[in-house]
């Protein structure tokens, strides 16, 4: 991979995340995907087709398995497709189900100028299956999976649609006074955080590369229009708008998500090192992290444990095509433990999670969704492997997992 493929590479990745860059960004994305390709094996490896079940897994790597039934919405099996990518059937693994994902694709306004726009397909709880819906620009799913908060196709948005997942219709609008232009619940779902916009919160420009490759990033330079936010009741849509003061360290789209006991909403912050993180209190003003999420990341979309007695972080360390992230105390912030995952997306339970980890025997970064138990090696797949797409400036598909409900 020579350093024009780097380059290409690391753009179309700052495209898909919306970043704006900030001074060294070439410097910091080559590090990266010199980091990724160091020490990967150059081989073409051949892979057998796998029939897609519902599979046992352990716990701990005792060489024993707790086969359970697979289900949907309830219980908590686990329900593995590692021959789909992306998945028609459900994927899912004790609380978390995989109940939505998107894809999101440049669509060019004028001259240079574009839209990042996302396209979903949503898990029917009644199938069992997703199914595409390209009416709205952005879902959140409640947990449970049942129903969803979505926007419709133009941004800012002034109402929000709730959707029954299974009839696919909007049960009722939420009207606003200002535009909204991202969504999250809380996490019992009884209250939506919904972040205001002033302009389209995902506005792209196309920039050429040294090598003469044309790709979509967010605007150099640029700052978010981003105003403040919302905290609405889910089941009557009444709540109060609170302002947030303008900030440049931030991304064109910063959307806000409700900390763990719902008192504070916090969202991404731009700096020195990734994952960083700010909290505001329900007043729109900036807080001080809560005792037990000062030590998160806010790009590790895990976080606590349920019982809240770890903390799940990013990566840690890497060989040829195997990755580790970390586990730690979420009060002190040391590493007590290292689990299998290039990145962990959300827990199973107090010891097994689901994360994306490289497919083994290639070159490129390939990722595939697999669950993973503290304590043990072993990695079973749940999805198929994600291919690379093309495209510059495309989203693969982007998983959305919620807690399931009893």
């Amino acid at each position: 991979m020579n350093v024009d493929e780097l380059v290409r590479d690391a753009l179309r990745e700052q495209a898909a995340e919306l970043t704006a860059p900030g001074p060294g960004f070439a410097d910091r994305v080559l590090a990266v995907r010199r980091r990724r390709v160091r020490g990967l094996v150059a081989v073409a490896a051949a892979v057998a087709a796998v029939v897609a079940v519902a599979v046992g897994v352990p716990l701990l790597d005792t060489g024993k398995e707790d086969v359970r039934p697979a289900s949907v919405l309830d219980g908590s099996g686990v329900s593995a497709h590692p021959d789909q990518s992306p998945p028609r059937d459900a994927i899912a693994a004790g609380r978390s189900v995989l109940a939505a994902y998107y894809r999101a694709e440049p669509v060019a306004r004028s001259g240079d100028r574009g839209v990042l726009t996302r396209t979903y397909w949503l898990l029917d709880p009644e199938t069992g299956t997703y199914e595409k819906d390209d009416r709205w620009s952005f879902v959140a799913v409640a947990p449970g999976a049942r129903t969803a908060a979505v926007l419709e196709r133009t941004l800012p948005a002034r109402r929000i649609g709730i959707l029954d997942l299974a009839s696919g219709r909007v049960d009722r609008w939420i009207t606003v006074d200002r535009g909204v232009g991202g969504l999250a619940y809380s996490r019992d779902g009884s209250r939506l955080v919904a972040t205001t916009y002033g302009e389209h919160p995902d506005l792209i420009t196309r920039v050429k590369g040294s090598s003469g490759d044309m790709a979509w990033v967010s605007p150099f330079g640029s700052h978010s229009s981003r105003s403040g936010f919302y905290v609405l009741d889910a089941a009557d849509g009444r709540g109060d708008w609170s302002p947030v003061a303008d900030r440049r360290d931030i991304n064109g789209r910063q959307d806000f998500s409700f900390s763990r006991d719902g008192r504070l909403v916090y969202s991404q912050v731009i700096g020195g090192k990734d994952g960083l993180q700010q909290f505001h209190d329900l007043d729109g003003d900036t807080v001080p992290a809560p005792a037990n999420e000062r030590h998160l990341r806010s790009d590790v979309s895990a976080r606590l444990s349920p019982d809240g007695k770890l903390a799940a972080l990013g990566l840690t360390a890497e060989a040829k095509d195997t990755s580790w992230s970390g586990i730690r105390d979420p009060y002190t912030g040391e590493e007590i433990a290292r689990v299998r995952g290039a990145q962990l997306l959300a827990w199973v339970d107090d010891r097994r999670l689901i994360a994306w980890e490289r497919a083994p025997g290639s070159e490129e970064y390939r990722p595939r969704l697999v669950l993973v138990t503290i304590g043990s090696e072993k990695v079973v797949p749940l999805s198929g492997v994600r291919e690379p797409d093309e495209a510059f400036g495309t989203v693969e598909w982007e998983p959305v997992f919620v807690e399931r409900r009893s």
